[in-house]
Parts: structure tokens; sequence; C-alpha cells
């Protein structure tokens, strides 16, 4: 009876809730004249704002994790993991996550009932690839093996259209990731002892046309040209992880990429606004220094300098610093969603429940500014050891605040039966990213965060099925997530 009570109510459950969390609340403010830009530090250290924007972060965790609306927000904290890796500070803070991730990352990536487990490939993939850019063993962290766990989400090629798509478990029946998790699954892979073929080629089918990637493949595994034109919405944040994912598979010796990057690349150039900015799509289509981020980044991994420096100059100018950062001055280094989100900082300050937000834009945004492709994210080596008597980062700033967890659903661990392919690199990592939605408009300050009827429902859902069920929120995009 649990069982079928469960089966029936969870889809709804989770797709309500990952509605009102990644919708979140908007609160509008009038427009007001961006920041004036600041000068952008090449290269990456504590000096460059991509470290101030890092340290920041670090004074945000607590017991190794970054606040969620339940304990901490694991999808999160590995944002500003890869964040911090990929700036190259906070040694004490990086080691401070690997050590806290590697006791929750099982319940991250899994919710597990009396009825079965779900398990989602996105959050699978994104605990590999943290792993991966934190230097440490991917096959045995936290007493388990995530690039086997990744494979076996993996479907294989007897599955026709479906071959090489990262795929979700829900009590034994599979659904498909999105192309956030698809990339994150190649990424960590191809950094880890190889990538499959055919997880490269199920992303390079999902390539539209106009040569951007859409976020959501069809049910059924059809390639984006044999779509409706209605379902080829090519997205920023799906094509900039796509290319880096591309990337890294070249690199591990996967075919059939160099024509999808140079297309996709020609893509974000024209979507590129002059201010070098990205916007996203649907909720978060105006710029945003989350999709600017990972804009930037991709352009950087593929040597279009000269945009990627462009996007960093965006992203800097959101960036509140000791000269701009008025009311704001205690969260100096923090980097706003959107230019309006920074003027009512500078005005009023960062209460409470906006500061979920601003993390995650920060923890994106610093992709752009450190300019590091995914691929390369921690390739210096292992987590450094912290000094004796470490740089203090930035105090934990107000009280946590609830959110959302920033990328796929919860995930679980992965039948870890996947052959090994045959294409080999040397370990590394990757970022995911994650974005907070907000409504568009060129103008509002969103906070996201679980509404009330998540918590309802959550409830409900529990005393029907007699099983304690942990919901990390799930951004509109899944990001990273």
């Amino acid at each position: 009876m649990a069982r079928r009570l469960l089966c029936r109510f969870l889809p709804a459950v989770a797709a309500l809730a990952f509605l009102t969390t990644s919708a979140g609340i908007a609160v509008i403010h009038p427009a007001t004249p961006a920041m004036r830009p600041v000068a952008v530090s090449a290269g990456v250290g504590a000096d460059t704002a991509a470290g101030s924007a890092s340290r920041w972060l670090a004074g945000q965790l607590v017991d190794g994790g970054l606040p969620g609306f339940v304990g901490s927000d694991w999808g999160l904290t590995i944002d500003a993991l890869l964040a911090l890796r990929a700036a190259e500070v906070e040694p004490a803070a990086v080691a401070a996550i690997t050590r806290s991730l590697a006791a929750n990352a099982d319940g991250y990536a899994a919710i597990r009932t009396e009825a079965g487990d779900f398990i989602t490939g996105g959050s699978t993939a994104k605990v590999l690839v943290a792993v991966v850019a934190a230097g440490l063993d991917p096959t045995d962290f936290g007493g388990h093996d995530w690039r086997a766990r990744t494979q076996g989400l993996i479907h294989g090629s007897d599955e026709g259209a479906r071959a090489g798509w990262l795929h979700d478990l829900n009590l034994g029946t599979a659904a498909g990731s999105n192309l956030f998790g698809q990339s994150l699954a190649v990424i960590g892979l191809a950094r880890s002892g190889g990538v499959p073929q055919p997880a490269v080629d199920f992303l390079v089918r999902q390539q539209c046309p106009g040569g951007g990637f859409r976020l959501y493949p069809g049910a059924t595994g059809t390639s984006c040209v044999d779509d409706p034109a209605t379902e080829q919405n090519m997205d920023v944040d799906a094509t900039a992880m796509a290319v880096q994912a591309l990337l890294a598979a070249a690199e591990a010796g996967a075919s059939g990429t160099a024509g999808p990057v140079a297309a996709a690349t020609s893509w974000l150039l024209a979507e590129q606004a002059a201010d070098g900015s990205f916007h996203g799509s649907g909720f978060t289509d105006y710029p945003n220094t989350n999709s600017t981020g990972l804009g930037g980044q991709a352009l950087a991994a593929v040597g279009e300098r000269d945009a990627a420096a462009k996007a960093a100059a965006f992203i800097a100018a959101q960036q509140l610093t000791p000269a701009n950062a008025g009311a704001a001055a205690a969260h100096v280094g923090a980097i706003a969603y959107t230019s309006d989100a920074l003027a009512t900082a500078v005005t009023n300050g960062i209460g409470e429940f906006e500061l979920d937000q601003w993390r995650r834009a920060s923890a994106q945004a610093v992709l752009g500014l450190a300019q590091v492709p995914l691929g390369q994210i921690g390739t210096g080596g292992p987590v450094p050891e912290p000094s004796a008597t470490p740089t203090p980062s930035t105090a934990p700033t107000d009280t946590p605040t609830p959110s959302a967890s920033p990328s796929t659903t919860p995930t679980a661990t992965a039948s870890p039966g996947a052959p090994e392919p045959t294409p080999t690199v040397a370990p590394t990592g990757t970022p995911t990213p994650p974005a907070p939605p907000a409504p568009p408009g060129g103008g509002p300050l969103p906070t996201t965060g679980a509404s009330i009827v998540t918590f309802v429902l959550v409830g409900v859902m529990t005393i029907a099925a007699g099983a304690a069920l942990l919901l990390a929120g799930r951004r509109r995009r899944d990001r990273m997530s």
C-alpha cells in the first residue's frame, strides 16, 4: 500500500516542489543604473575578483556546507567547492567541504524510502566532478565509487535513441536527465579514467540547428534536429556546459567533438551582449551573472579571450567592493545576480533571506572570473593541506538562510556495473552550475527558497507513504547541477 501511494504521489510532489522552490519569491525594485565596472585582475588567486568572491563564499560555510532549508545544501556547496578550486584560494575551506561532503554525498545523491530509492543522475555526476576537482579518488570517496555509480546510470547501446543518456532511477523506472547532468557525467568520467563514446554522442545529438544546445532532451532521446521547432529551445547555460564537456571528452580521446564545439562557440558569441553579459532562458531571460559566468568560462575554454574578458568585466561590475558596498559592506566580495540586486544591496544591505541568492550567484560567477575550464579545475593537484594557522576567511554573515538545492533533484547510488570505456584522461574536475531563477523584466531581485506549499506536500507525502523523505529543492534548470 505504501509503495503504491508513494509511486502515485511522489512524481506530482517532486514536480510541484521543483516549481515552488525554483520560482521563489520575486521582489521587484525600481531599475537603478548599474555600478561602475571595476578592473578585473587577470589570472586566479587571492588578489583577484575571483579570489575576493571565493573568500566571501568560504566565510558563508557552516560545518563545511552552505546552508539550505534543511541543513546544508550539498549541490550549492559543490558549486562553492568548484569556485574555490578554480580561484585557487582558501585551502582550509576546500578541505572542510570535502570532509563534510564525504559524509553526506550519498544522502545528497539518493532519497531512500521503504518503497525503494530515488536516484538522480545529475546529482550523482555532480559528486563525481566535485571529487575529481578536489584531486581525490572518485572510486573511493565517502566509501562509495562515484565513477561506477555514474557509469551505471548511462543507458547502454541496446536502448536505441536513449543510448548514452544519463538517467534518473525512480523506484527502478528510468527517466532521462537534462543536459546539465549529461555534461557533468561526460566531464566527470572523462577526467576519472575515460568517457563512453555513446555518452558523448548523445550529448552531441542535443545540439540544435542554430548551434546552441537545449537543456531538456525529448522524452524518447531523439536528437534536437529531429524534434519539433517548439522543442528546440537553445539555452546559454546548457550550451556552455556542453562545450566544456565536449572539450574534456576530446582530451580523453573521444571523437566527433570539434564541429559541435565550433558551432556552439559561434552561437555563444552571437548571444553575448555588447556589455559582455549573457541572459538565461525562460524565467531568467535577462542578463545575469550566473549565465554570464558559465558563458564566459566556456569562451575562455575555447580560446575566445576577448569575449571571455568582456564577460568577466560584466561580472566584476556586479561585485561588492570596499569602494561601492555601501550598506552591504559586511559582504565585500559577494557577487550580485543582477545589477538591480547590487543597487538594492548597496542601499539597503543584504537581508537574511536574500543571502541564498548571493551565494548561488557568486559560486557560478566566479567561474567566469577565474576562467579556468571545467576540464582543468584542480589539475594542479589534490586539495592543498591548510597551513597550521590558515588565513581566516570572512566570518559567516547573518543566520543561515533557507535555500533550495541548486542542482538536480536528489540522486542516489547507481548500479556499478558499467563496462570500462577505452578513452582515458588524467583525473581533474568540473562545476555545476547553478543559477537562481527570477522573473523576467530586467529589474527583479528574486529570492530563492522553498515555499510553504513544498513543506505541506512533503508532510502529506510522508504520512501517506510512511517514509521520511529529504527533498532537496531544485532550481528551475537543475543546475549543476
